[in-house]
């Protein structure tokens, strides 16, 4: 018969094992609070604008230098970037960096689940702004 107490140190060892993947998530309420960063340039979500950037919805999958009415430089018009997570990630770190001569000045974010946790905010968003179920 299987005692509490070895019960107890199974259930203790599992948890301390499966801990660091649960901090590795993607937490979309941590995102939201990354893309407090962004608000003062970007917009998500259905009432959505272009403002000193461009609108975010539906970023992933879209091709740089590309939303309507947004006039942006000729360095990410060119970039020929299609954005998902890897290239979002390695842009957002620096920006100036990786699309040289873009407008956005904006330091950047070095922490990596800082990075995923605000992917997962933004990829809520479809193109119609409104988020996926």
């Amino acid at each position: 018969m299987v005692s509490r107490l070895a019960i107890s140190a199974i259930f203790g060892a599992a948890a301390l094992v499966l801990v660091p993947f649960a901090a590795q998530a993607q937490d979309v309420a941590a995102g939201e609070k990354s893309f407090n960063k962004c608000r003062a340039c970007h917009q998500v979500g259905e009432t959505a604008k272009n403002t000193v950037g461009p609108l975010l919805n539906g970023l992933f999958g879209r091709k740089s230098g590309t939303i309507e009415g947004y006039s942006y430089s000729e360095a990410n018009k060119n970039a020929a970037i299609n954005w998902d997570e890897a290239v979002f990630a390695d842009y957002i770190k620096d920006p100036k960096a990786k699309v040289p001569g873009t407008k956005m000045v904006f330091a950047g974010i070095k922490n990596e689940q800082e990075i995923k946790d605000l992917t997962a905010f933004l990829k809520q968003f479809g193109k119609d702004g409104k988020k996926a179920n």
